[in-house]
């Protein structure tokens, strides 16, 4: 039996230190125009909270080979984690139904956007809802 996906925080710097040698997906929740204003984690998907429920499949089809995720808002206080929230249900459900085999480890990201940025860590401005890296 595949064992329930499960949730925690992680801080910017162990993000940091476990990004190279992992397969790792990084989810902004916020909306388009903070994340266009205020710039984005270099290397993160934008699934903005307001429709996060229902781009689920999409997000799931993106998460395919990756063995954890980290989701954060502007702070990582409200929208991260309840998004955080829906996306453990929703891989619970298709564990249970046995629609996928493994689930990636979900992770909060810790201060979120504003303590990665406030940190001095790669902050990318490109615009793109699928950021390559910048």
């Amino acid at each position: 039996m595949a064992s329930l996906p499960s949730l925690s925080y992680i801080s910017a710097t162990d993000l940091i230190r476990l990004r190279p040698s992992s397969k790792l997906a990084i989810v902004d929740v916020r909306d388009e125009g903070l994340r266009s204003d205020l710039g984005h984690i270099a290397g993160s998907w934008n699934f903005e909270r307001d429709n996060f429920s229902e781009k689920l499949p999409a997000l799931m089809g993106k998460l395919e080979g990756q063995e954890a995720v980290v989701l954060h808002c502007g702070k990582s206080q409200h929208s991260g984690p309840a998004c955080a929230n829906k996306l453990v249900e929703h891989l619970a459900t298709l564990l249970s139904k046995k629609e996928i085999e493994a689930a990636p480890q979900v992770y909060i990201l810790e201060k979120g956007f504003t303590g990665w940025a406030s940190a001095g860590y790669p902050v990318c401005t490109c615009g793109e809802a699928f950021c390559e890296g910048c």
